[in-house]
């Protein structure tokens, strides 16, 4: 089997496996926000996929997924030009698929599976198509979405670094135009949240990929092998630490850069390895094993989600809680043939997207799990009960 063939498997059981993953899952009340309260380039592909597809769960997702099989195409495309074997591409795609922040990406809908595409998008097209056609690009993307700022920033370095002036003050001008349509918040106390920010990219890229990525960004710089992919992933690498040491900082918005320099990570550990002897290659061998390892633990914990269920003790604990529930708590109120309630705004924006809207004939109301009040609405998982209300009839006469 060729890696071209082998890839198409991987992609094809990627796919499948994100789609029966939109059946275990319900909307949660941000996507839901942004479905109903957002007018965003993001809310308008999803808006118009639910006209296309109907009002469904798998409407909702195929957007971010279609997203998250195109970005793994373009890290392959984009990776020929750093990795010269067609098997270790398909290696560096298939840990780029692994993440457990590109799994998420290519579930959750917000806008992080946008930027990934878009930053992958640009940097497989910036030595493929001239200049003029790629500033329409990124003039496109200045409009869009705020996340592509942090481009403009890296690009403006860039081009410092390259001395030409006038696209480093037209990346300048897309950064002020960004700004000013979306505006960054900056206020408050400081507070330090380095640690936290560690943290996260530790657990979107797992604690070994996250600390060999900083080496090998760190390694080029020594090196002077920096490039355009150097510059754009290093600059939102920097900027959000140091932003992290004055307020909490939303790394979703920084994480799909660092995603963009996974073929300088694997360029570099590739030459790391090849030179040298056999006999020296096996701490290697095994940083990678136990990497792939937790990346697979990590993504079957992740398609697997209900099963911590049955070891928590608080099920809103849980990492996911905000994605369960308002389904399966729809097909019982359509079961007893309730189409309609009044509920707190959490719930009531979730369950208007499976066909339950407002109204004040019927109150669903939620209760502590630990209560001993009589309920009769519950919804439970691995025989777990991980939510329950009452629906009370109010006679409005």
């Amino acid at each position: 089997m060729s890696s071209r063939q082998v890839l198409l498997l991987i992609l094809v059981v990627d796919a499948f496996i994100l789609f029966f993953q939109t059946s275990q899952i319900s909307i949660s009340y941000k996507e839901a926000s942004l479905l109903y309260d957002s007018s965003s380039f993001l809310s308008i592909l999803i808006n118009t996929s639910l006209k296309l597809f109907g009002e469904n769960d798998f409407a909702l997702r195929i957007v971010m997924i279609v997203f998250h099989l195109l970005s793994a195409i373009l890290m392959y495309l984009l990776s020929k030009k750093y990795i010269t074997q067609d098997r270790n591409r398909v290696w560096l795609v298939l840990v780029f698929i692994l993440l457990p922040g590109n799994v998420s990406a290519a579930i959750v809908v917000n806008n992080a599976g946008l930027v990934i595409f878009g930053l992958l998008l640009f940097a497989y097209l910036s030595d493929k198509i001239p200049e003029i056609m790629l500033n329409i690009l990124l003039f496109f993307y200045s409009i869009i979405d705020i996340s592509f700022a942090y481009l403009f920033l890296g690009l403006a370095l860039y081009y410092i670094h390259e001395k030409k002036l006038y696209s480093f003050l037209y990346m300048i001008g897309l950064y002020l135009l960004t700004s000013y349509l979306y505006g960054f918040k900056i206020a408050g106390v400081p507070t330090g949240h380095f640690l936290d920010a560690i943290g996260v990219y530790s657990a979107i890229f797992t604690p070994i990929i996250f600390i060999y990525l900083v080496y090998a960004l760190y390694r080029r710089y020594l090196t002077s092998k920096v490039d355009i992919l150097w510059y754009i992933s290093t600059t939102a690498l920097l900027l959000s630490l140091a932003l992290s040491f004055r307020q909490r900082v939303a790394l979703e918005y920084f994480a799909p850069y660092l995603m963009l320099a996974f073929p300088l990570v694997a360029q570099s550990f590739i030459s790391s390895y090849r030179v040298r002897l056999r006999m020296f290659r096996t701490s290697y061998r095994l940083a990678f094993i136990f990497s792939f390892i937790l990346l697979v633990l990590n993504t079957l914990v992740v398609f697997f989600n209900k099963e911590l269920y049955i070891v928590l003790e608080n099920p809103k604990r849980h990492f996911a809680y905000d994605m369960h529930v308002a389904k399966e708590l729809s097909d019982i109120l359509k079961a007893r043939g309730i189409e309609c309630v009044s509920t707190d705004k959490e719930m009531q924006k979730r369950l208007r997207f499976y066909h339950i809207q407002q109204c004040r004939e019927y109150r669903l109301e939620s209760l502590d799990l630990n209560t001993k009040e009589p309920t009769n609405v519950t919804v439970s998982y691995k025989k777990h009960l991980v939510y329950k209300a009452n629906v009370t009839k109010i006679n409005t006469i």
